[in-house]
């Protein structure tokens, strides 16, 4: 057995194809599937059930997998610990947001690891939580801040803050005068919130159940596309508080808050167990925590 096998295992394992696996590794289809079919002789185990249009994991595959990219997790802090002299918080760090979080954490809390890690630069990727759990547990990013529940085995979750969301409607939509509204009356109006892969659209559908059984949802690709859908009077929206502070608003806009009880999700930072670099993800967490916000109500 030995560490090309095992990246080889892993890339096919990311790909479900053995042609793009052995791009991504820089050897040849042949050789990749020669290695992962010694590896298979060796272990005396099938990793992967073939046909001509699926590659998937044999269920002891998955525990094979799984244990490759631990492996190769010490094998890497092995080498960032010869590189950095035992330094976590030198050497770039891979930084999952979910989309809704994203755009509006980073211009935030970039400023102030540069504080307190600035030779941490930070990898950033912005995808959806199924996505960022997937990339996580392949070893793709170090770690993911995601909204509650994110319950996976072998994963870490630090509760960050609480987050209330806020009703934004045209100007001149009736509810601009307002100085509140109750979750359940958003389900007479022409609700947009983004695709519904997004946990944004399903912790604001759970939070109006009767959005979801009566209302009219539109969808969007991002926030700041719903925003301007929003001021050319489609419809209205809830955005998280961090997306409706000043800087984000327009005159074609008015931000309503909820009455109480007010929606609220709960944002968390995850990262693998078994990942090496704890230091650099309590950084990480620290600086999120150090944001000064009225929007975010950090938890201890």
């Amino acid at each position: 057995m030995t560490l090309s096998e095992l990246r080889f295992v892993i890339a096919v394992a990311k790909e479900r194809n053995f042609r793009r696996a052995s791009e991504k590794c820089y050897v040849s289809q042949p050789a990749l599937s020669l290695a992962i079919k010694k590896l298979e002789e060796d272990l005396g185990v099938q990793i992967f059930e073939r046909s001509r249009t699926d590659i998937n994991p044999t269920p002891i595959g998955e525990k094979i997998i799984e244990q490759a990219i631990k492996a190769l997790e010490e094998v890497n802090y092995i080498r960032e610990l010869a590189k950095q002299g035992n330094n976590q918080l030198s050497g770039s760090f891979r930084l999952g947001l979910i989309y809704s979080v994203g755009p509006y954490l980073l211009p935030e809390v970039i400023p102030i690891l540069r504080l307190s890690a600035p030779e941490m630069p930070l990898d950033i990727e912005e995808n959806l939580t199924t996505q960022l759990e997937a990339q996580l547990k392949n070893g793709i990013i170090d770690a993911a801040v995601v909204a509650l529940p994110f319950d996976v085995p072998g994963i870490n979750t630090l509760p960050l803050y609480d987050e209330k969301y806020l009703v934004m409607v045209p100007v001149s939509h009736p509810w601009a005068s307002r100085k509140s509204v109750s979750a359940d009356e958003l389900a007479d109006e022409n609700v947009l919130l983004l695709n519904s892969g997004h946990c944004y659209s399903h912790q604001v559908l759970q939070a109006c159940p009767d959005l979801s059984r009566k209302g009219q949802v539109l969808q969007g690709n991002s926030l700041e596309t719903i925003r301007n859908m929003v001021a050319s009077n489609l419809g209205i929206t809830v955005l998280p508080c961090s997306a409706a502070t000043d800087r984000y608003l327009n005159p074609l806009v008015k931000v309503v808050p909820f009455s109480e009880p007010v929606p609220v999700r709960r944002v968390a930072i995850a990262w693998r167990k078994s990942y090496a670099r704890e230091l650099a993800v309590m950084c990480v967490a620290d600086a999120i925590k150090a944001i000064a916000s009225d929007c975010l109500e950090m938890i201890d």
